[in-house]
């Protein structure tokens, strides 16, 4: 059983799709144990109590140190046995320790066709200026693997859409998180049924 948990810093579209696919019965062999969140106030966190799943506020704020906010997160993903990280529009970059502990086990949706357009400061809204400032004629989303830099992680399924002339950036952003409501639960459903094969998480001691 793929048992996802699922990170998230915004409204939670990504996270929508995500279950609305497994609640149908698309994504056979998998399920949500628990979705975290640094802000308290996210709409992704609401989603998840509306479907009576476990939703955590969890902030390096809220923590001494670093490593006891490291602590608390392997905490909660041992506790709900989460072998795969999903992060759907999470704005922070995830610690080194829990990113070894779930070596190629984290995969992120990114709004573009990377490597283009990807790195730090590369989120939101600022992607899809940065592709109408450069003149492209195709943009897209692509899911990746995640390690210790932002987007550089191995690419793992793309999907391009236009971009047409006269395009705002809402427009585009529009016509790209339909492609991602699409990619994001396919990705999931490849890595529940095989098809996608990842390592099982690093077995590391966090006391």
């Amino acid at each position: 059983m793929l048992n996802i948990a699922v990170f998230g810093s915004g409204r939670g579209s990504n996270f929508r799709a995500i279950l609305a696919a497994i609640e149908s019965g698309s994504i056979p062999g998998a399920r949500i144990v628990c979705v975290i969140s640094n802000n308290s106030s996210a709409g992704i966190l609401q989603i998840a109590r509306d479907h009576s799943l476990p939703a955590y506020h969890l902030s390096q704020a809220q923590c001494a140190s670093e490593e006891a906010f490291v602590e608390r997160l392997l905490g909660v993903l041992d506790s709900h046995q989460a072998n795969l990280i999903a992060l759907a529009g999470y704005m922070k970059l995830l610690p080194q320790q829990l990113i070894a502990r779930f070596h190629r086990r984290v995969v992120n949706i990114h709004p573009a066709l990377l490597p283009k357009f990807g790195g730090k400061g590369m989120y939101g809204h600022h992607v899809h200026e940065a592709v109408l400032a450069a003149g492209e004629t195709a943009s897209g989303a692509t899911v990746h693997l995640v390690d210790e830099a932002y987007d550089r992680g191995a690419i793992l399924l793309q999907r391009k859409v236009p971009v047409l002339p006269g395009d705002s950036v809402e427009d585009l952003a529009a016509r790209v998180l339909e492609v991602e409501h699409e990619l994001f639960p396919e990705v999931i459903r490849r890595i529940a049924s095989g098809e996608l094969l990842l390592p099982a998480p690093a077995v590391l001691t966090h006391s």
